[in-house]
Parts: structure tokens; sequence; C-alpha cells
């Protein structure tokens, strides 16, 4: 194929020299004339293992090539790949300036273009910007967008230091659109990349590269956070950490990472309490263990609000315990949610199949006694005498006999924290994250 790439940095740099390695005839374009000259001179912009071998051998084999001039690269390609920067201001907001003005010079090309272009955008932008770039074409073209061109959302995954390597081994590679041929080209053109492919929509292939990074940077201050605390107590980190990494069913794994209601039960709570003392008692600041509980808090309330704006008094709840499958009700943010309900004088009925309120004893009978002590009254083992009895019905277990269910009861409405179904939220049915 051949391809332009906007934007000689880091990621532009990388990509020109990994397509050509792939085969691709590519045009580099920037607006700094150093970097057009280290370019057409067979050399790096930047400094990055491998880069060099790459970016030399390709521009001997004539693959390689890099010029200001914004419209012939667009004219004699068929996919612009726009790799400028997206720094952040004072305030935290990105500046766009650079990746408008290289949609402008795209919209602008493509006056004089027959055929169907494709703007990639690879460089790191938040949910809107794919839509934003398409209409500064379409203005500046005088085209219209999957008419005349196509704009793909395309983001990278790459580490300064292993850069080449992450580029032919990514964890997967994105294709946010709405143009089929569009996506098809652009998975043609990773063929041979060691990764699944996965087409998504433009907001997701926009927004996946934030969460990542945030989750990374999240790791990393966890870490560090534990590390301090083991340092105190002269326990050896690396070695903690190391086994706390061989658990791949819940620490490392996608357990646990499914957006949904609050934690809750008898080990969670208690255990993260007394891991954040530790840290207090011994002066040491651990603000993200600090904040778990308060996003959990969060969580709940949301929750709540969301029975609140329905102005229906009349609520059903599906599940009890703190989770399915068992009839623990300690610390549940279930039995929480109910009884802030009851506060407000809310009618309450529940249901869950797994919890006889004769059979509790111990510290479990103890929890609900004092939270909700009338619960006798309020729970029932007729799913259906619930559900008539309700307006409002909150879902809080993922249990087959839940499934489908505001389709069988339309005139409810359904408020789901475990997302039982897969269906986008419709008139009587809503998730608490979708």
């Amino acid at each position: 194929m051949n391809i332009s790439i906007f934007g000689l940095g880091y990621v532009g740099c990388v990509s020109i020299a990994c397509l050509a390695e792939n085969g691709h005839t590519v045009t580099g374009v920037d607006v700094v004339p150093h970097k057009i000259d280290l370019i057409n001179a067979g050399k790096a912009t930047i400094i990055e293992k491998d880069i060099d071998i790459l970016l030399t051998s390709n521009w001997e084999k004539g693959r390689i090539s890099a010029s200001q001039n914004f419209k012939d690269a667009v004219l004699n390609t068929e996919i612009s790949i726009i790799c400028v920067g997206t720094p952040s201001d004072v305030n935290g907001h990105l500046n766009l300036n650079a990746i408008y003005q290289t949609a402008e010079q795209i919209g602008e090309a493509l006056k004089e273009k027959d055929g169907f272009h494709i703007a990639v955008i690879r460089s790191t932008v938040l949910p809107g910007t794919n839509q934003k770039i398409g209409e500064i074409i379409a203005e500046r073209s005088g085209k219209k967008r999957n008419e005349a061109f196509a704009v793909v959302s395309n983001p990278e995954f790459l580490r300064e230091g292993s850069a080449v390597k992450d580029y032919y081994n990514p964890p997967v590679t994105v294709i946010g659109t709405d143009n089929e041929k569009a996506s098809k080209k652009i998975a043609e053109m990773y063929k041979g990349i060691n990764a699944p492919v996965k087409e998504t929509n433009i907001e997701i292939a926009e927004l996946i590269k934030y969460v990542n990074n945030s989750f990374h940077a999240l790791k990393v201050s966890f870490a560090n956070e534990v590390g301090n605390i083991c340092k105190k107590m002269n326990i050896d980190s690396h070695e903690l950490m190391n086994l706390f990494c061989m658990d791949t069913q819940l620490n490392l794994s996608p357990y646990y990472l499914k957006p949904g209601f609050a934690f809750g039960g008898s080990c969670l709570p208690k255990d993260l309490k007394a891991f954040k003392t530790m840290a207090h008692d011994f002066y040491l600041e651990s603000p993200v263990l600090n904040s778990i509980l308060d996003s959990n808090e969060n969580q709940k309330n949301q929750a709540l609000n969301l029975v609140l704006e329905k102005n229906n008094r009349k609520i059903g709840i599906l599940g009890l315990s703190f989770k399915k499958g068992t009839d623990d009700l300690r610390y549940s943010p279930i039995v929480e949610l109910a009884e802030s309900l009851l506060g407000k004088g809310f009618s309450i009925a529940i249901y869950d199949k797994n919890v006889n309120v004769s059979m509790l004893s111990g510290t479990n009978k103890a929890y609900i006694d004092k939270h909700i002590p009338h619960l006798s009254e309020l729970i029932s083992d007729d799913l259906e005498k619930v559900i008539n009895d309700s307006e409002t019905i909150v879902i809080s277990h993922n249990e087959p006999e839940f499934k489908d269910i505001n389709l069988r009861y339309a005139d409810k409405h359904f408020i789901d924290l475990v997302k039982i179904k897969d269906n986008a939220p419709s008139e009587n049915y809503e998730g608490i994250c979708w």
C-alpha cells in the first residue's frame, strides 16, 4: 500500500519504519524541516532500539521518503495516518491544534483527489475527536464522509524503549470506524502483525488508550504504596509482589474488572480498612488505598440515585446477599441500599433464593437484625409476586432466572447492577454503568 504519515515524532517515526518493513511505501509529513532531512537521509528522528536499522534498510530500498508537501502526500497515497502530538494544557485539557490542522490539510488535498481516502487517527485523543476530524475534512474538501473518505481511530500501544517490538506484538489491533471498507483496508495494512484485530465503535477505540494508561498508572501507584508499607515492616516487597502476580485467577485477570455495583461482604471492606490503617500507623501516606472505600461509597450512591430518579415508591430487589450463590448478608451493599430506601419511606419487596431468614445465625443474623430487623416481612420466595408488587426492580445478582426479565414485564422499570444482558438501555431498562 501507499501510506502517508503526518507527524514524524515518536509514534510517526516508529510507524514509518515498521510499515515500510512490512512492504508498504511510506511518505512522512512534518512541519519541522530537520525531521524531513533526517528521514530523507535514512536516519531516525528518535532514539529507539532497532529503529535505525529498520529505517535505514527500508530507505535504501526506496520505501521511505519525507516531505513538507502535504498535498502530494495525500494525493499519492491511499491512507493518511495522523501521528501528531496532543499535549496537555495547564488545566489538563488536550491541545488538539496540531491534529485539527492536519485534518484541514487532508481535507484541502482531497479537493483534488478522485479516489477514496482513509484518514487514520493514531494520536491519543478523547471520544468525539474522530467525529470532529471528519467534519473538518468534509468542510475543507467539500466531500461527504463515507462516500469520498473515511476516518478510523486506531490507537497505538507503544512503549518507549521497546516500541518496535510492541509495534509487531501489540495486545490487540483496535480499529474503530463507521465504514466497513475502511475497516477491511486497515486490517489488511496490519497483515502479519502478531495480534488479534478487534473492530469496535469509534468512541471505544478513542477511549481505550486512556483507560489502559490510567490503569497502568494505578498499578504503579498501588505497588509503590504496598512497597512503602512493606519497608516499614522489614518485608521484601518484591518477593511479596512476585507472589501476588502468581495469582492469574483473580489478581492478574479480567476478574473484578467489569463495571457494576459496589463490593461488599465480610472480607474486602474489613481487610482494606486494616491495611490502610496499618499504613496510617506507620505515618505513611497511601492515597490510592485511602480512596478505594470512598469510590465504593460513590457507587452505592449512584445506585440509590438511579432508583430515586424514577419517582416510583414501590421497589423490588432481586438478590440481597453480597454476591450470588451465598446467604451471607454481612456488609452487603444491597442491604445498605434497601436500608436507605426504607429510611426514605419506600415500600420494599425482596427476592433472594439463597436467603432463608429462619436459617440465619451468628454474625450474619446479627448484621441483618441491626440493619433490616423486619427482613422476614419484606423477603419472599415468589419472584413473580415481588415483581408484580413493585414498580422499579433492582437486579443485583446475575441469575439465569432474571435474564430478559424486562421483556417479560414491560410495564416495570429495571435497574441492572450486574449486566444480566448485553442489550443497550431501553425504555424500561438501564444499567448502573451502561
